[in-house]
Order: structure tokens, then sequence, then C-alpha cells
């Protein structure tokens, strides 16, 4: 019978197909097989963190306050640049300054590395149709998975601490800058590109001095929902030891204290605002110009 045939298929809700089993089959051939490399990329990275973390601790708060205060007269107006320096006076002041340091060292170095390998995926998606057509679906992926299951293989690969906090936040943070990169690229317009033609560009000079330049407001949208998207994501990978504003946000939910949390989830959103202000006008004022 059909529906008999269909049942069995179907297996009354048993598992037929043990993906889960493969994919720990696969991370494990990965960590024998390329323990070594998994070892060179972690260095790497955590060298790479750690200087930049080590700068940021080194700065006085005062410095960095007056630095912030400047910028946010200079890039919005002198509203925003008191609320700046309003918000990292009330951050020393509660005591987390340090942790907000380690957590933009960590929010910075996600980002970078999400650019350096980001920003190259998207003038490729733009440039070939067929290479956007199979990135997409990995975007869609790497986009829509919880980020909690990210770090689990970051661990298997990489042990605890900042580095597969970093590594699991460039794979979710790094799709906006891909996509929005390919967005700025495809929507210069044909007359510009033929004008950069006429006048001898080689393909080079017209991915850098045309077309880049147009797209640059587009491609800054990227970098910010990037920078936002690595700031949620470094939060959460305090589970693995990542550091920052997370450990006071996971202390707060283990140990039940409400005020704990209140404060170091606060100094989280007045930073995401200040750098989603900051990134968001560098686009806005290239747009204008």
């Amino acid at each position: 019978m059909p529906a008999d045939f269909l049942q069995d298929l179907i297996g009354e809700g048993k598992n037929l197909l043990p993906l889960g089993a493969l994919v720990n089959d696969a991370v494990k051939l990965l960590l024998e097989q390329g323990g070594g490399l998994f070892d060179m990329i972690g260095a790497l990275v955590e060298g790479f963190a750690s200087q930049i973390e080590i700068i940021l601790l080194a700065i006085p708060s005062w410095l960095v306050m007056i630095a912030v205060l400047a910028l946010g007269v200079w890039r919005l107006n002198w509203r925003f640049g008191l609320f700046a320096l309003a918000s990292l006076l009330l951050i020393r002041i509660i005591g987390f300054w340090d942790q907000t340091a380690v957590t933009l060292a960590l929010v910075f170095s996600a980002t970078l590395i999400s650019i350096i390998v980001g920003v190259p995926l998207g003038i490729l998606s733009a440039r070939s149709d067929r290479f956007n057509a199979l990135l997409r679906p990995v975007l869609d992926f790497m986009q829509t998975m919880p980020a909690f299951v990210y770090l689990i293989p970051a661990a298997m690969l990489f042990g605890l601490g900042r580095v597969p906090g970093i590594l699991a936040t460039v794979v979710f943070a790094m799709p906006p800058v891909v996509r929005l990169t390919a967005l700025g690229i495809r929507q210069v317009s044909s007359e510009q590109v033929e004008a950069g033609q006429a006048f001898g560009c080689t393909s080079m000079q017209l991915l850098w001095k045309v077309q880049l330049p147009i797209a640059l407001p587009t491609l800054m949208a990227g970098v910010n929902q990037t920078i936002m998207m690595a700031l949620s994501m470094v939060i959460i990978a305090s589970m693995v030891g990542a550091g920052g504003l997370g450990n006071e946000v996971l202390s707060s939910i283990q140990r039940l204290d409400i005020g704990l949390g209140f404060e170091s989830g606060l100094s989280v959103v007045l930073l995401a605002i200040i750098l989603d202000r900051l990134t968001e006008s560098f686009g806005a004022r290239q747009q204008e110009s």
C-alpha cells in the first residue's frame, strides 16, 4: 500500500539519515588531519587580537573619551559627541572600562578579518553570476544558522579562549559585508563603467577608481552591519571563554544577578550605539559628497 510504504520510508520519526554523526566525524577528521594548520591559524588570530587588545588597554581612558568626542562632533554633531562622551564616562564609572576595551578588541579583530575576506568575495560575486549563485546559499546558511552552533566546531578545532570566539564571530558576521559589497558594485551604472573604459581603465583600475568609490556607501553599510553582528556574537562567545563584557553578562545569568546583568547589558548597548552611529556616518557623508 502507498501509505504503508510512505510510513516505512519516513520511519515513524526515526533518524534514517544520521547527519549529525556525519558532521561530527567530519570535524574529527579535520582535527586529526589538519591539526597543525588549525594551530597555525589559531596562533595568528591570537597574536593579532592580543596586540589590538594590548593597544586598547594601554590607551588612557580620558584620551579615548576625548578622541571619541572629537570624532563624534566631526562626523555627526556636538549632541552625539556629548552623548558618546557621557556613555564612555558612565562605562568608566560603573567599572566596566577594561571589559569594554576587551570586547572592542574582539569586535575589531573579527570585523577586520571579515572585511579582508568578505570584500574580495563580494567583488568576485559581483563580477561572476556563477560564483554568486554558488556563494548565495553559503551566505544564507552562515547568516541563518543559530549563532550558538558556531561555537561548537570552533571550540573543537581551536580550544577555548578568544580564538574560537573570534572565528565563530567572523563566520556569523561576514555575510553582510559580502552581500552589500556585491550589491554596491552591481548598482554602478553601465554608463559610468563605459566612461571609465573610454578613458582607458584596465579591469583593476576600473574596480579601484570607478566601481569601489561609487559603491562605497553601500559597502560601508555592510561594514556597519558586520560590526553590529560581530558585537552581538562576541557577547555570546563568552561561553567559550572569549572574555570582555560577555563574561559579565554570562556571570549575571549564572548568578541570577539582575544588577550586574543590567550594568553589563547597558555597557553593550552604549558601545553598540556609538559604533553604529560612527560607522554609519562614513557611508552617509560619502553619499552626500
